[in-house]
C-alpha cells in the first residue's frame, strides 16, 4: 500500500536580494602573473579576462563607428528602430548637444537617463540610455586603441562601452612604471581630446589605472578637480596638490586591497558589481562633482539594506533583532554611506519614511546641509515637533531628519501613533 503524500510546505523567503557588489571574500590567484610585461601584453591580457566575463570584444576605431555603434545598442536597449532624422535629432540634441561638457554628460548617465525621441510623425518616446531597474538588461562591450584627432592624436588603451556610450576607460602602464604616469596620462586626454568630434568620451564616469600590480579606480571628479587646480595653478604661478590623492583601491568585504589587475578585473569587473557601481553607488551632487563609493562603503549600504528587508519580512519590526550598527571612523565617508543608505531604503516598497535620527549636539541643520550636497530636497529638515509631526504625515516627506529630543517629544505626545 502506498500512502499519499501529504501536502507540501512552502518555505517563503526571509530576503531575496541581487549579487552582493563587493566580493565577500577575495584569495589571489597564485598562478597570476607577476614577472615582466609589455604594455600591448598587459592590455591583451586585461581584454582576454574581460571576455573571460562575458564582454563583447569589438573593434571601432572612428567617431563614426562609435556613433553608429550607439544607435545601435540604444535601439536595442529600448526595442525601437530609429529613422536617419529620428536618429540625427537624437543623437545632436540631447547625446553630442553643443555646449555640453563632462557635467552635462554626467547629469544625462546619473539623473536623466530617460530622455524623450521626437518621432518623425510628431509623437514622443521614452529612451533610455541605461535600464537602472534591470542591471543586466545592460549591454557590456570592450574596445581598445581608439584613435582620435583633437589638439593632438591620442591612442585610448581600453574603454568600456555600455549600451554603446564610453563610460569606463582604463589606461595601462607596464609593470614597473608609476601609476601616476596613467593618471597624468588620462588628464592629458582630457585636455587634449576627450571633447573632440562628437565628445562621446566626455561621457565616461569611471577611470581604472593600473601597471598590472598596482591598481585604482577613480571618478570623472577627480579628473575635473585636477584641471582646474592645473590651470588655477598656471594663473598664480604657484604649487597646487595633485588630486591623485582621490583615487580609491578596490578591496573585498573585509577591506582587503586588491590591488594586481588580475584580480581587480575578476572582481571589480564582474558585470553585476560593475553595472551596480554605475547605476547605484555613485552620487552627483548638488556642486556638480561625481562621487564614486569606496568598496566598505557600498558593503555598509548593502547590509543595512539586506537587514531592513529581512526584519521587514521577518516581522521583526520593532524589535531589537530588526536593529544594527555600523562601525565607522573620523574620514571614513560616514555622510555618504548614510545618505545612499537612505536613499536606497526610501525607494523600498514596503518602507513610506527614512528619518535620519542625530543628537542636538550634532545640529540637524548641519546634517542637513550634508544631505543637501548630495541631492537637493532629498532631506527635509524641520525646527519644531509639530513640524515633524506634519512631516510623518505628508507622503512626498521620504527622508527626514530629525534629533532625538524631537522624535522624543513627538512620541511623548501622539501615544498610539503608527509611527
Amino acid at each position: 500500500m502506498i500512502e499519499a503524500p501529504g501536502p507540501v510546505k512552502i518555505i517563503e523567503p526571509i530576503a531575496v536580494s541581487a549579487e552582493s557588489t563587493v566580493v565577500s571574500e577575495f584569495v589571489p590567484d597564485p598562478s597570476a602573473e607577476t614577472g615582466y610585461q609589455s604594455e600591448a601584453q598587459l592590455e591583451r591580457r586585461f581584454i582576454g579576462l574581460l571576455q573571460e566575463q562575458a564582454y563583447q570584444y569589438l573593434t571601432i576605431r572612428s567617431a563614426a563607428e562609435l556613433e553608429a555603434h550607439l544607435r545601435a545598442q540604444l535601439q536595442a536597449l529600448n526595442g525601437i528602430e530609429f529613422s536617419d532624422q529620428e536618429w540625427k535629432r537624437f543623437f545632436t540634441e540631447t547625446l553630442a548637444a553643443k555646449n555640453t561638457g563632462i557635467v552635462e554628460k554626467t547629469a544625462l548617465i546619473q539623473e536623466d537617463h530617460v530622455q524623450i525621441l521626437r518621432r518623425d510623425d510628431g509623437t514622443t518616446k521614452n529612451v533610455y540610455l541605461l535600464d537602472k531597474a534591470n542591471i543586466h538588461n545592460n549591454r557590456l562591450q570592450v574596445i581598445n586603441q581608439y584613435e582620435v584627432q583633437g589638439a593632438h592624436a591620442n591612442r585610448y588603451d581600453v574603454t568600456i562601452l555600455v549600451n554603446g556610450l564610453p563610460l569606463v576607460h582604463v589606461e595601462l602602464k607596464r609593470r614597473g612604471v608609476d601609476i601616476r604616469e596613467a593618471f597624468n596620462q588620462i588628464n592629458r586626454y582630457q585636455r587634449d581630446s576627450f571633447w573632440a568630434d562628437s565628445g562621446l568620451f566626455q561621457y565616461v564616469q569611471l577611470f581604472v589605472i593600473s601597471n598590472g600590480t598596482l591598481t585604482k579606480y577613480y571618478s570623472n571628479t577627480t579628473r575635473v578637480r585636477h584641471i582646474e587646480e592645473a590651470a588655477r595653478a598656471r594663473r598664480s604661478k604657484s604649487q597646487t596638490s595633485n588630486s591623485f590623492e582621490f583615487t580609491s583601491w578596490w578591496a573585498d568585504a573585509s577591506n582587503k586591497p586588491i590591488r594586481d589587475l588580475t584580480g581587480f578585473t575578476r572582481t571589480f569587473f564582474a558585470k553585476h558589481t560593475l553595472l551596480n557601481i554605475l547605476t547605484k553607488y555613485c552620487v552627483f551632487d548638488v556642486d556638480r562633482k561625481l562621487l564614486v563609493m569606496r568598496p566598505y562603503q557600498i558593503v555598509a549600504a548593502e547590509r543595512i539594506l539586506q537587514r531592513v528587508q529581512t526584519s521587514t519580512n521577518a516581522r521583526q519590526t520593532g524589535t531589537l533583532a530588526a536593529g544594527g550598527y555600523i562601525w565607522h571612523t573620523t574620514g571614513s565617508g560616514k555622510t555618504l554611506t548614510s545618505f545612499k543608505s537612505a536613499q536606497l531604503a526610501s525607494r523600498l516598497p514596503d518602507l513610506d519614511k527614512v528619518l535620519f535620527v542625530v543628537d542636538r549636539k550634532d545640529l540637524d541643520y548641519q546634517t542637513m546641509r550634508e544631505y543637501e550636497r548630495f541631492e537637493k530636497g532629498a532631506a527635509n529638515s524641520n525646527k519644531s515637533t509639530a513640524v515633524l509631526a506634519k512631516q510623518l504625515a505628508d507622503p512626498n516627506a521620504r527622508i527626514i531628519i530629525t534629533t532625538i529630543q524631537k522624535l522624543t517629544n513627538f512620541v511623548g505626545a501622539h501615544k498610539g501613533h503608527e509611527i
